[in-house]
């Protein structure tokens, strides 16, 4: 398990404005199972990473401390390649895109 994993844990929690029991509850654990987590006294198995991940909205990689992977955008298009000033056009497209999720 990551180093920081409970530490990053308890971060995604607070800024998702939740409490352990929120957050046990939509796990499916008791909150002082979750508790044990937040202390690194005890370690979620796979599954309940993966659900802590979708209940906190963030990736698992974020909680277990390892670097993101970079986004990858696959788009099949007939033609020339993208010149460097288009690829940057697509990417600030991408960006807008997002940023209308919330």
């Amino acid at each position: 398990m990551g180093e920081l994993f409970n530490e990053n844990l308890r971060e995604a929690r607070m800024a998702a404005g939740m409490s352990q029991k929120d957050v046990a509850d939509r796990i499916g654990v008791a909150k002082s199972t979750y508790s044990l987590y937040e202390s690194g006294s005890r370690e979620p198995d796979v599954q309940k990473i993966k659900k802590l991940a979708e209940v906190l909205g963030v990736s698992g990689s974020m909680l277990l401390g390892l670097p993101e992977a970079p986004n990858t955008l696959a788009a099949h298009f007939d033609g020339d390649e993208f010149t460097p000033e288009e690829q940057e056009e697509i990417e600030n497209f991408v960006k807008f895109v997002k940023s209308k999720r919330s």
